[in-house]
C-alpha cells in the first residue's frame, strides 16, 4: 500500500519526487533482502564473481550506427556490431556496410553462430582458461538462490498482473487500498491512425489547453504510448473523454481514451519501474539472469501457455507502447542473452506463433513495438531455426498462417486483390512481415541434412506450393477491343507479393540444391502441382494440326489476343529453376531413373510461359493500348531488375527446357502459332511479298513488330546460356556479363551498377568480386561521381540482343559500341559473340538454328528485303535475321574447332544455308540472297554485317573442306594486314595535305588573324601613360583619369540600348543583393541590438555582424528596371489569388530575379562616373609634414564652427532659448561657408536610385522598415562598403590570390559601383546629419572635448572608420573654398587611421611567447628601433599596464602581420574610389613595399608618427587617456580582445569518418523533451552546435512565426543564413530567412566517389576536403542565398517545403 502514496498524487505523471522516493522506500528493501547485506557491497561481490558474458548484447538506440560485414563473414545480413565492437574487430578492414538502427535489436558480437569468421572483438575475446561451461548458479549460496527465487517470482508476477490488468476502476485482490479517493486520470493512448495535427486539435478542444501544451501531450503520447490529459474526479475526466471520442470518430475509429482510477495508474507505473529494476539487477550476474529466466518460463498451474512469459507475449497487443518497450527490453537482456533459455523461449514463441501474428495483424502499432519483432533474434540463429523446423514444424506454420490471412480468392482458388479496401491494404502490409520471418528461417542453408529435417522441409515445401498454386494465374487480363477499359484493375498487390516472395523462391531452390534427395522429391512435387493446375487445360480449346516446311505438329487453338492470360506463373517458374538445378548438380545424369523426365509433356510446360512472352510482344506492338496503364506497369515490373530473376528469366529457361525436349521444328511452329504469325509464314508463296497490299496499315505494323519480337525470342532461347545449369558457366560469369552489358551503354557509377544488378537475399549483387576484371575505375573531381569504364578487351562479349536490355538501352548500347569501333578505326560491325557450351540436358537447343522452319522464316524475310520496304518489312527485322545467321556461323565455327577432338559433328549450318529450295518453287538459297543483298542500295546500314557473314562463311568452308585450314587463315591475315597498312598510308597523306592548306590560308590572311588577337586582349591597349613612374591611389599626387578613361559606355540588358554613364544622364543600375552577414564575426554570442535605438556609426573590431552587398554584374536602365519590377509585383499579386505556392523570391521584401541570369537580387546600385577633381594642390612632389599639422588645425576649427552652428540650429528649434554657453565663440575659418548649400550635381533618376539603394541597405542591415530620412542610412551604406571590401580581401587571402587582377568582373563592378555610390550618397541625405557624423568620426581619431561619448580606439574597426571618414568628408568639404584639396584630406585620414591601427595592434596583439629572432639585414633595423621606441612611449603613457618587450624584431613582425589586411583593404578601397590602376607588382602575391608605395605611405610606417611628432603626440595622449584603453590595459592579462590580424573564419572541423558523426548524433538528446532521442539531429557547420530539427518539441517563436530549431539558430548564428549537416540523412541543408532553403550534396564520399544522401547504400563514407572547401567558399563568398535561389528555380518541389519548420 506504499505504491499509491508515492505514485500518481498529482495531475502530472512521473514528477521528480516519485523518482527519489521509489528507490528509497520500494526498491532498496528488495535489494537488502536479496543480498542479505548492504546492497552496494553485495552487488559488487556478485559482479566480481561473475564471468563476463562473451555476448555483447548492447541494445541499439534509435539512430545509432550499426555495422555489418559485406565479406562473407556474417551468417546473414541481420548480424550487426555496435560501434565499439566494430572498431575492435577484424571486420574493420573488410568491406562493411554502415546503417543507422531503428532502435531495438542488439549487437551480435561474441555470438559464434552469427559469424563465420571473426565472431569476437578484442573486448569480448573469451578467456582460454574458463572454457569449462559450468553452471553459473554454482557461485551462489543456496539461501541466496532461494531468496532470489522468492523476490523474482513475486515481483515478476505482480508486474505481469498489473500490466495485463484490464479493469479501470479496481485493483487485483490484496492490492486494494484501505481508503479510496475519488481521483481519476483521463488517459489518452497512442495509435498509428491519427496524425499529430488531429490529436493536437482535439486536445485543445477537449481539455482547453494551449497549443504548446497540446503539442507536448501529443509528443509524450507518441513516445510513451499513453499520457494522462486530465486529473480530477470521475465526472470531470469522463467529460473530457466524451469530447475526444466524439471529435475523432468521424473519419476513422476514435482515439482510445480510458478514465482510470489513480491507484490503478500508480500500480502500473510501479510495475514498469519494477521491470526496469529487474533488468538492472540481472546485469550484475549471470546467475541472477538465469534465475529470472527460470521464473519467467516456469509453467503455472493451468498447464499450456501459462508461464509469465507466455502471458506477457499473448497480451502484447493489449498493452501500451511504453509497457511493451520495457518488457521487450527485459526479454532481450534476460531470455535472449542466455543460450539455454533462448532455446526454450524460441519454442514457446513458435508454439504461439499463429496467435501472436493474428494479434499483430489486428493491432495498429508498428512492428517495432510488437513482440513479433523478436522473431529476428531467434529465427536467424541457424541451429534454432533448424530445431524449430524439425520440432515445431515452423516453416509450415508460417506459410499456413500467411495463407489464412489472405482469404480473398476467386472461383479457381486464386488470390484476388480486386477493389482492395484501405482496411485490407493495411492488413496486407502487416501480413507481409510473415514473409520476412520465413526469410529469416531460410537464410542459412543446412550443410548436413537429417531425415527429419528432409521430411519437415518437404512438408513446408508442399505448403509453399499450395501458396504458389493460389498465385498461378491470378489477376488474368483480357484484351480490350473497341473501347478503353473503364477502371484500372488493381495490380500492385499481386506484384508486391511477388517481390516479397522473390528471395524466398530463390532460397527454396538453394535449399533443394544442397541435397540430392530433397531436390528429386521437390521436383516431383512441383511437377504434380503444375500438372494439377493444368488439368483443366484442354477444356474447350480445339486441337489443330500445323504443318510447314514438310513438318507437322498437333497443338491446340489459342489466341493470346482473345483469351484470358496471366503474367503470374510462379509454379512454372519454380519448376524451371529446379530443372536447371537438376542439370547443374548433375542429378539428371546420375539418377535418371528416379526422375519423371520421360513423363514430361514439353508442350504443356512451355504453354504458359510462351503466352506470357507473347503478351509482352503484343503490348510492345501496341495491341493492348486500350487496357490502360496497369498492364504497361505489369510488363515493366516483369522485366524489372527487382522481379525478373523469378519471372522473365525463368520463363525463358522454361522455354529452353521445353524446346530442348522437342523437335525444334515443332517448337517453332507452336511458337509461330502463339505469336499469331503462322498464317504469314506457312502459306506456300510466303516468300513473295504475301499480298499485304490490301491489308490494314496498322495490322501490317503490328505484324512487323511481332515478327521482330519472335525472332528476338529465338535469339534469346539459343543464345542465353549464362545461367548455371543451362550453359557450362559459373554464377560469376553471369554477373560479369551483366556488368559488361551495362557498361556497354555508358560508363556508370557504382550505385547505378548496383541498381541494375539483381540483389540476393543478403542485399548483395556479387559485383565486387568481378568488376575489376572487366572495368576500370575513374575517380571524380570536385563534382560528379566516380565512374567505371569498360575495359576494351571485355567489349568482345557484347551481344546486341542481350536479354535484359530494354529497347532504349539496346539502341544506346548499339550506338556507343559502333562509335567506339569507328574511333579505333575498326569495322563497325557488331557480330554475335562466342558463347559458352550448353550443358548436356540443354544441348539440343542449337539445332533450332539449323531446322527447316527457322531457315524458311529467315529465307522469307531476306526475300522481302530484296525490294525497298513499303512498310512491309522492317530494318530491325532484317537485322535480327542477319544476327541469327551470324549466330549459326559462330556456333558452327565452335563445333568445328571442338570437333577436331571428337569427330562427330552434326551441326552443318553453311551446308543448309547454301541449299536452294525444292523443285517446283526453286527458291534461291539464303547465301544466294545475301550475295544479292550486299549490293542493294537501300540496305547501306546492314552492308557491314552481310559482308562479315559472307567472309566468315568463306573461312568456314575452307575449314570444312580440310584444305590445310591454317594456311588459308594466315593468307587471309596477311591480306588483311596489307590492306590495313595501305589504308593507314592513305590516311596520313590526306592529313598532311590538309594541314599544308591550313598553313597557306593563315599566311595569306595574316592581318585578319592579327586583328582578332588584339581584340581578344584589351589589357594591352590601355598601357599606363602617366608621367610618374610610380602609381599612387590616394593623396595629391594620385593618378588622375584622362577624359577617355573616364568615359564609360554600357548596355542595358533589358532594352539593349547603349548609354554613357554621366552625372546628369539617365541612371544605369546594377542588380544587387544586400544581406546581413556574420561570416567574419569573431563574436557570435553578442545579443542582437534593438534596431530602433542602435547606433551603427562605429563598427566594433569583432565585426559581430555586417551588411554585405553582392551583385551578378548585370546592368539596366533604372526605368527599365522599375518597369520590370512592377511587372514582377503584378504577377505576384495574380499568383497569390490563383495558387498558394511560394516563389523562390519574396516580392514583398523587394526581391526579384535578375532578368538575365535569374540570380536573386533585392535592390539595385546606381552606376556613377569617376568624380572630376581639380588639381588644386600645386606642390606635387613634397609631402610636407608641417602642412599636415596646419591642415589638422584648419579642419578642427572648421569642426568647431560647424558644431556650434549645429547647436545653434538645435537651440533655435528649442524655442530659441539660448542657454548654450560659448555658442558664438567659434567664428568659421577663412573660406568656410557655413550657410552654403552645395548644388546636387546628379540627375533626378540618379538621385532616386541613390535613395533606393541607400534605403534598401538600411532596411536589410538593421532589419527595420524603410525610412529614407533616417540619419543612419548613410552610415549603413558606408558600413556595407567597408564590410564588403573586407570580406573580399579575406577571400583573396584564403584562396592565395593576388590583390588585384584576380577578381571576377561581377565582383569588380560591384565594388567599384559600391565605393562610388558611397562617396555620392551624402548628396541625398540631410547635409547637417552627415556633417555631424563626420564630426563624431573625426573626434574618435582626434579627441575633442566637445563631442560626448566617443568610443575608445580599441573598440573601433579602423578600416570602417577610414571608409566612413573618407566618404563623409565631401559633405564638409563642399563648404570649403579655401583651396585645400580633398585628396590631401584623404591622405591625412589614411595616415591618422594607420597610426591608430598600429597602436591598436601594439595594445592588443603582441603575443606572449617570443619566437627565435631571425637576423634581419640592415634594411629593417630602422623599423625595429622605431617600433621599440614607440612601444616604450605607449608604456610611459599607460604605466605598468603593458608588458615589457625587448625584441624590436618581434614587435615589427607583429605590426606588419597585423596591419597587412587593413592596408590591402585600403588599397582596394582607394583603387575603386579614385580609379587608379594598380601597379603590376600587386598582381602577384608578394606585396609590402608595393602596397605602401601605392598607398603613398612610407614603408616604415612608424615614420608617420616620428616625422610628425608635434601633431601626433597630443593625439596619442588623447587615445591613451581614454578610460576604455586604461581599463583594458590594466587587465591586460585577461583581455578579451582578439588579436590582429583577424584569422579568417572556417567552417567547423569535420571528422574524417562519417560514422563518428552518426555516433555523436545518436547520443544527442533533444534539449527540451527530457532525455528523449532526437529524430533529426542536425549539425550547424558554422559554429558546431547540434540541434534537434524538424520536430514539434524544439519549435520556438521568431517574429511571431513558429519556426524549427535550425531556422531559429540561423538568426542567432548566421544573421539568417545557415549551413547545416543533417546527420541521419547525410545531407547538407542551406537555409536563408524563414522561407528559403535547399539541400546540397554532402562533403562525404564513399570509396566509389559518390555521396549517399539518405544513407541508403551504407558504404563507409569519408570526408572529401575539396568538396568541403567548396561549401566553405560558397559561405565565405556570401553565395548561400544565391545558391538556394538557383536550386529552387531549377527544382520547383523545393519551393513547396516548409523550410521554417526544419
Amino acid at each position: 500500500c506504499y505504491v499509491p502514496k508515492i505514485y500518481c498524487l498529482g495531475p502530472n505523471l512521473n514528477p521528480q519526487n516519485e523518482d527519489l522516493l521509489a528507490p528509497l522506500l520500494l526498491q532498496s528493501p528488495l535489494e537488502w533482502y536479496l543480498c542479505g547485506e548492504e546492497p552496494s557491497v553485495g552487488l559488487a561481490k556478485l559482479e566480481q564473481n561473475n564471468q563476463p558474458s562473451q555476448l555483447c548484447g548492447h541494445v541499439f538506440k534509435v539512430g545509432e550506427p550499426t555495422y555489418s560485414c559485406r565479406y562473407s563473414c556474417a551468417a546473414d545480413p541481420t548480424c550487426v556490431l555496435c560501434m565499439q565492437c566494430f572498431l575492435g574487430s577484424v571486420h574493420k578492414e573488410h568491406r562493411y556496410r554502415m546503417t543507422t538502427s531503428g532502435g531495438g535489436g542488439f549487437c551480435d558480437c561474441g555470438d559464434t553462430e552469427a559469424w563465420k569468421k571473426g565472431p569476437y572483438c578484442q573486448k569480448h575475446e573469451p578467456n582460454i582458461s574458463d572454457s569449462s561451461q559450468k553452471d553459473p548458479l554454482a557461485n551462489l549460496s543456496d539461501e541466496m538462490i532461494a531468496r532470489t527465487y522468492n523476490v523474482f517470482s513475486i515481483i515478476l508476477k505482480y508486474a505481469v498482473d498489473m500490466l495485463t490488468w484490464e479493469k479501470e476502476d479496481e485493483l487485483p485482490e490484496g492490492l486494494e487500498p484501505p481508503a479510496r479517493g475519488d481521483t481519476y486520470y483521463c488517459m489518452l493512448f497512442n495509435d498509428e491512425v491519427h496524425t499529430y495535427e488531429q490529436v493536437i486539435y482535439t486536445l485543445q478542444k477537449a481539455v482547453n489547453c494551449t497549443q504548446k501544451e497540446a503539442v507536448s501531450f501529443a509528443t509524450t503520447v507518441d513516445r510513451d504510448g499513453r499520457k494522462s490529459v486530465r486529473f480530477g474526479d470521475f465526472q470531470f475526466c469522463e467529460q473530457a473523454k466524451s469530447v475526444i471520442v466524439r471529435n475523432t470518430s468521424r473519419q476513422t475509429k476514435p482515439l482510445r481514451v480510458q478514465v482510470m482510477h489513480s491507484s490503478v495508474v500508480a500500480h502500473q507505473c510501479f510495475a514498469l519501474k519494477a521491470l526496469t529494476w529487474l533488468g538492472q539487477i540481472i546485469r550484475y550476474s549471470d546467475a541472477l539472469r538465469r534465475i529470472l529466466c527460470q521464473v519467467g518460463l516456469q509453467r503455472g498451474p493451468e498447464g499450456e501457455n501459462s508461464s509469465l512469459v507466455d502471458t506477457l507475449m499473448l497480451c502484447d497487443s493489449k498493452m501500451w507502447k511504453g509497457a511493451r518497450n520495457v518488457y521487450h527490453q527485459l526479454f532481450m537482456s534476460s531470455l535472449l542473452m542466455d543460450t539455454k533459455y533462448k532455446k526454450l523461449f524460441a519454442i514457446q514463441f513458435a508454439k504461439n506463433y499463429e496467435r501472436l501474428q493474428s494479434d499483430y495483424v489486428k493491432d495498429d502499432h508498428d512492428r517495432e513495438f510488437s513482440v513479433t519483432d523478436l522473431s529476428v533474434q531467434m529465427f536467424t540463429v541457424p541451429s534454432l531455426a533448424r530445431m524449430l523446423i524439425t520440432e515445431e514444424n515452423l516453416m509450415t506454420t508460417i506459410i499456413r498462417t500467411f495463407m489464412d490471412h489472405l482469404r480473398h480468392r476467386d472461383l479457381h482458388g486464386h488470390f484476388q486483390f480486386e477493389r482492395y479496401t484501405a482496411q485490407q491494404a493495411f492488413k496486407f502490409r502487416r501480413v507481409q512481415s510473415l514473409i520476412g520471418d520465413l526469410k529469416y528461417v531460410l537464410i542459412s542453408r543446412p550443410t548436413e541434412w537429417t531425415d527429419q529435417l528432409r521430411e519437415k522441409y518437404l512438408e513446408g515445401f508442399s505448403a509453399f506450393l499450395e501458396l504458389l498454386k493460389c498465385m498461378q494465374g491470378m489477376d488474368p487480363v483480357v484484351r480490350q477491343v473497341g473501347q478503353h477499359i473503364e477502371m484500372e484493375p488493381e495490380w500492385e498487390a499481386a506484384f508486391t507479393l511477388q517481390m516479397k516472395l522473390t528471395h524466398i523462391i530463390s532460397m527454396m531452390q538453394e535449399w533443394c540444391s544442397s541435397d540430392e534427395r530433397v531436390l528429386i522429391e521437390a521436383y516431383k512435387k512441383c511437377l504434380s502441382a503444375l500438372t494439377h493446375c493444368h488439368s483443366g487445360f484442354t477444356d474447350g480449346e480445339q486441337p489443330i494440326t500445323l504443318s510447314m516446311c514438310g513438318h507437322s505438329v498437333d497443338t491446340i487453338r489459342y489466341c493470346v489476343s482473345q483469351e484470358k492470360v496471366s503474367i503470374h506463373l510462379p509454379l512454372s517458374r519454380l519448376l524451371a529453376g529446379l530443372h536447371a538445378l537438376l542439370s547443374k548438380t548433375e542429378v539428371a545424369y546420375r539418377f535418371p531413373e528416379l526422375l519423371p523426365l520421360s513423363e514430361l509433356s514439353p508442350p504443356m510446360l512451355i504453354e504458359h510461359p510462351l503466352r506470357c512472352l507473347v503478351l509482352c510482344a503484343q503490348v510492345h506492338a501496341g495491341m493492348w493500348r486500350r487496357n490502360g496503364f496497369s498492364l504497361v506497369n505489369q510488363i515493366y515490373y516483369y522485366h524489372n531488375v527487382k522481379c525478373r530473376v523469378e519471372m522473365f528469366d525463368k520463363d525463358l529457361s522454361m522455354l529452353q527446357a521445353g524446346a530442348s525436349m522437342m523437335d525444334p521444328n515443332h517448337f517453332l511452329m507452336i511458337m509461330l502459332s502463339r505469336f499469331e504469325l503462322y498464317h504469314i509464314f506457312s502459306s506456300a508463296d510466303c516468300r513473295k511479298r504475301y499480298n499485304r497490299e490490301n491489308a490494314n496499315k496498322d495490322v501490317v505494323q503490328q505484324n512487323n513488330t511481332l515478327i521482330e519480337e519472335m525472332l528476338h525470342l529465338v535469339i534469346m532461347i539459343v543464345g542465353e546460356r549464362y545461367t548455371a545449369g543451362v550453359g557450362q558457366v559459373e554464377c560469376f560469369d553471369e554477373i560479369r556479363r551483366e556488368i559488361v552489358h551495362q557498361l556497354c551503354i555508358r560508363p556508370m557509377a557504382h550505385s547505378e551498377l548496383v541498381k541494375a544488378l539483381p540483389e540476393n537475399e543478403n542485399k548483395e549483387t556479387g559485383m565486387e568480386r568481378v568488376i575489376d576484371s572487366v572495368a576500370l575505375f575513374k575517380k571524380p573531381g570536385v563534382t560528379g561521381k566516380g565512374l567505371y569504364k569498360l575495359r576494351p578487351e571485355s567489349a568482345k562479349m557484347f551481344n546486341l540482343y542481350f536479354h535484359h536490355y530494354s529497347r532504349a538501352d539496346q539502341s544506346k548500347a548499339e550506338e556507343a559500341q559502333r562509335k567506339i569501333k569507328r574511333q579505333n578505326g575498326e569495322d563497325s560491325v557488331l557480330p554475335p559473340p562466342v558463347l559458352p557450351r550448353f550443358c548436356p540436358l540443354f544441348a539440343s537447343l542449337v539445332n533450332i538454328l539449323q531446322c527447316d522452319v527457322l531457315l524458311g522464316i529467315l529465307g522469307a524475310v531476306l526475300q522481302w528485303a530484296m525490294e525497298p520496304s513499303g512498310g512491309h518489312w522492317s530494318e530491325s527485322m532484317l537485322q535480327r535475321v542477319l544476327h541469327l545467321i551470324g549466330m549459326g556461323l559462330v556456333e558452327e565455327q565452335q563445333h568445328l574447332l571442338s570437333s577436331a577432338e571428337d569427330n562427330d559433328t552434326n551441326f552443318n549450318f553453311t551446308l543448309k544455308i547454301s541449299r536452294p529450295g525444292e523443285a517446283p518453287a526453286n527458291t534461291p538459297s539464303i547465301l544466294a540472297l545475301l550475295e544479292t543483298l550486299q549490293n542493294a542500295p537501300h540496305l547501306e546500314v546492314h552492308k557491314d554485317m552481310i559482308r562479315w557473314i559472307l567472309k566468315v562463311k568463306l573461312i568456314q568452308i575452307s575449314l570444312q573442306s580440310h584444305l590445310i585450314g591454317s594456311t588459308v587463315r594466315d593468307k587471309d591475315k596477311a591480306e588483311r594486314k596489307r590492306k590495313a597498312e595501305m589504308a593507314r598510308l592513305r590516311r596520313e597523306k590526306i592529313m598532311a595535305q590538309m594541314s599544308e592548306m591550313q598553313r597557306h590560308f593563315i599566311n595569306e590572311n595574316k592581318e585578319l588573324f592579327q586583328q582578332s588577337l588584339e581584340e581578344l586582349d584589351p589589357s594591352t591597349s590601355s598601357t599606363l601613360d602617366s608621367c610618374d613612374s610610380t602609381l599612387f591611389c590616394v593623396g595629391p599626387r594620385r593618378w588622375r583619369a584622362g577624359g577617355s578613361d573616364r568615359r564609360q559606355v554600357v548596355t542595358c540588358i533589358l532594352c539593349q540600348e547603349e548609354q554613357e554613364i554621366r552625372i546628369d544622364g539617365k541612371a544605369m543600375v546594377l542588380a544587387a543583393f544586400v544581406q546581413r552577414s556574420t561570416v567574419m564575426s569573431k563574436n557570435r554570442k553578442r545579443p542582437p541590438h534593438n534596431p530602433d535605438k542602435y547606433d551603427p556609426l562605429f563598427m566594433h573590431p569583432d565585426l559581430s555582424f555586417g551588411t554585405h552587398t553582392g551583385s551578378c554584374g548585370h546592368i539596366m536602365h533604372s526605368h527599365c528596371w522599375q518597369r520590370y519590377f512592377e511587372a514582377v509585383q503584378a504577377k505576384e499579386q495574380r499568383r497569390q489569388q490563383r495558387l498558394r505556392v511560394h516563389t523562390s523570391y519574396d516580392v514583398e521584401n523587394g526581391e526579384f530575379l535578375c532578368p538575365l541570369c535569374e540570380c536573386l537580387s533585392n535592390t539595385v546600385i546606381p552606376l556613377l562616373p569617376l568624380t572630376k577633381t581639380s588639381c588644386r594642390y600645386c606642390n606635387k612632389h613634397t609631402l610636407d609634414f608641417d602642412l599636415q599639422l596646419q591642415w589638422l588645425n584648419i579642419t578642427s576649427l572648421q569642426m568647431k564652427a560647424l558644431l556650434s552652428a549645429h547647436r545653434k540650429a538645435k537651440a533655435a528649434d528649442a524655442d530659441g532659448v539660448d542657454d548654450m554657453d560659448g555658442v558664438n565663440d567659434c567664428p568659421p575659418p577663412d573660406g568656410f561657408k557655413l550657410d552654403y548649400t552645395p548644388k546636387n550635381p546628379y540627375s533626378s533618376t540618379i538621385k532616386e536610385m541613390l535613395t533606393t539603394f541607400g534605403t534598401a541597405t538600411y532596411k536589410v542591415g538593421l532589419k527595420v522598415h524603410p525610412n529614407e530620412q533616417d540619419p543612419r542610412v548613410p552610415i549603413m551604406c558606408w558600413g556595407s562598403c567597408a564590410y564588403t571590401i573586407q570580406s573580399i580581401e579575406r577571400l583573396l587571402v584564403d584562396e592565395e590570390k593576388p590583390l588585384f587582377g584576380s577578381l571576377p568582373c561581377r565582383q569588380d563592378d560591384c565594388l567599384s559601383s559600391l565605393t562610388r555610390f558611397g562617396s555620392a550618397c551624402w548628396t541625398v541625405s540631410s547635409h547637417a546629419t552627415v556633417q555631424n557624423h563626420f564630426i563624431r568620426l573625426l573626434a574618435a581619431l582626434v579627441p575633442d572635448p566637445r563631442v560626448e561619448n566617443t568610443p575608445c580606439i580599441l573598440d573601433i574597426d579602423m578600416f570602417h572608420l577610414l571608409v566612413s571618414l573618407v566618404l563623409s568628408h565631401p559633405a564638409v568639404f563642399s563648404l570649403d573654398s579655401s583651396g585645400l584639396s580633398a585628396d590631401t584630406a584623404q591622405l591625412y585620414f589614411l595616415h591618422l587611421v594607420t597610426v591608430a591601427h598600429i597602436v591598436q595592434i601594439l595594445l592588443s596583439s603582441v603575443p606572449e611567447e617570443v619566437q627565435m629572432e631571425q637576423e634581419s639585414g640592415g634594411a629593417e633595423r630602422e623599423e625595429e628601433e622605431k617600433v621599440c621606441m614607440f612601444y616604450n612611449t605607449l608604456r610611459t603613457h599607460l604605466g605598468s599596464g603593458l608588458r615589457e618587450v625587448d625584441s624590436g624584431w618581434h614587435l615589427w613582425c607583429c605590426v606588419k602581420a597585423g596591419i597587412l589586411p587593413y592596408l590591402r583593404a585600403a588599397a582596394l578601397f582607394f583603387h575603386y574610389l579614385n580609379g587608379a590602376p594598380a601597379p603590376p607588382e600587386l598582381h602577384s602575391v608578394g606585396e609590402w613595399e608595393a602596397l605602401c608605395g601605392y598607398l603613398c605611405l612610407p614603408s616604415n610606417l612608424l615614420q608617420l608618427f616620428y616625422n610628425n611628432r608635434e601633431l601626433m603626440e597630443p593625439v596619442l595622449h588623447g587615445w591613451c587617456s581614454h578610460p576604455g584603453v586604461r581599463s583594458s590595459s590594466v587587465h591586460y592579462s585577461t583581455i578579451s580582445y582578439f588579436r590582429f590580424p583577424r584569422e579568417s573564419n572556417h567552417l567547423i572541423e569535420l571528422p574524417g569518418d562519417y560514422s563518428a558523426l552518426i555516433n555523436q548524433a545518436s547520443s544527442f538528446t533533444c534539449p527540451k523533451s527530457g532525455g528523449d532521442k532526437s529524430r533529426a539531429p542536425t549539425l550547424c557547420l558554422v559554429c558546431g552546435a547540434m540541434l534537434c530539427s524538424q520536430s514539434y518539441c524544439c519549435q520556438s517563436e521568431l517574429e511571431g512565426v513558429d519556426v524549427g530549431a535550425c531556422t531559429a539558430h540561423t538568426f542567432a548564428c548566421g544573421a539568417g543564413v545557415g549551413i547545416f549537416l543533417r546527420v541521419r540523412e547525410s545531407q547538407v541543408l542551406f537555409l536563408a530567412g524563414k522561407t528559403k532553403g535547399c539541400f546540397y550534396a554532402p562533403p562525404y564520399l564513399d570509396d566509389y566517389g559518390e555521396t549517399d544522401q539518405g544513407l541508403r547504400r551504407g558504404n563507409p563514407l569519408h570526408l572529401c576536403q575539396e568538396r568541403y572547401r567548396k561549401i566553405q567558399k560558397l559561405w565565405r563568398q556570401h553565395s548561400i542565398t544565391e545558391e538556394i535561389g538557383h536550386a529552387q528555380e531549377a527544382n520547383q518541389t523545393l519551393v513547396g517545403i516548409d523550410w521554417q519548420h526544419l
